[in-house]
């Protein structure tokens, strides 16, 4: 169309993981050269590592395994013969629909994994902090916050995708 700026989902998830990947990068750069990287349920840390090493495992995690999964499964859905697991799923892969299911799995993946990034970018944050502090201490009530935050996402997250794909009776005729 012209005159109006349309990004395909996959430039706007490349660009998510680029400003993911800026963001672990400035904000690592001003923890100490030993980052405490792991903490006990009381959120004091019990596992360290070189700034180097944790700002190497974080961009792994942050950017490189969401990115991972996002192509493994945008990669499948489309194959012929995927075994693709969904309710009814003889009624949403029979060949007039297919595509249309496709394109919403697909959707539905590429959103479960902007919300990862978020979250898991949340997480850096929250260990930045816990670094700031002499011992290094990990604030129990906010992860506990974000996981959950987290969840509840997830668990919405399912039941759209259920829903979705429900059959209703009206179109099963």
């Amino acid at each position: 169309m012209a005159g109006s700026i349309s990004a395909s989902p996959f430039v706007r998830f490349a660009a998510l993981l680029g400003c993911a990947a800026a963001f672990v990068w400035a904000t690592s750069l001003s923890m100490p050269a030993v980052v405490a990287s792991h903490f006990e349920g009381d959120g004091y840390a019990n596992g360290f590592m070189s700034r180097g090493a944790y700002i190497g495992f974080m961009l792994a995690v942050v950017v490189a395994l969401p990115a991972l999964l996002l192509f493994v499964s945008q990669f499948a859905f489309g194959r012929p013969g995927a075994r693709i697991n969904l309710p009814n799923r003889g009624y949403w892969l029979a060949p007039e629909r297919r595509d249309q299911t496709i394109l919403a799995l697909r959707g539905g993946v590429r959103q479960f994994m902007a919300a990862l990034v978020v979250f898991l970018c949340y997480v850096h944050w929250l260990v930045v902090r816990a670094n700031e502090v002499n011992p290094p201490h990990l604030s129990t009530p906010w992860m506990v916050g974000g996981l959950v935050t987290f969840g509840a996402f997830a668990l919405v997250w399912t039941r759209r995708l259920l829903r979705r794909f429900r059959v209703r009776p009206s179109s099963q005729e």
